[in-house]
């Protein structure tokens, strides 16, 4: 099935590097993939997915490992962001 991956600010920098200028990406996944798996599989440092969102709506980290994504889902990462 397919989803759209997006990874905003400096985790941008985990997306392959044929995606270089570009935060998204369309993924073929597996049934049972979750958002953990994806984290995973794209090395983002767990401390890093700070805010992750899929179709707009907050998943907690400790859903993440369990919440399984389905087709046309679209899962978005950012990092921790300070301002000032």
């Amino acid at each position: 099935m397919k989803i759209v991956f997006k990874l905003f600010a400096s985790l941008a920098d985990y997306l392959p590097s044929e995606r270089a200028g570009s935060n998204r990406v369309e993924l073929e996944i597996d049934e049972e993939t979750t958002v953990g798996d994806l984290i995973r599989r794209y090395r983002i440092p767990e401390r890093n997915a700070h805010l992750v969102l899929i179709n707009g709506l907050f998943v907690p980290q400790g859903e993440r490992n369990q919440r399984r994504l389905a087709e046309g889902d679209e899962l978005a990462i950012w990092p921790p962001i300070a301002g000032g």
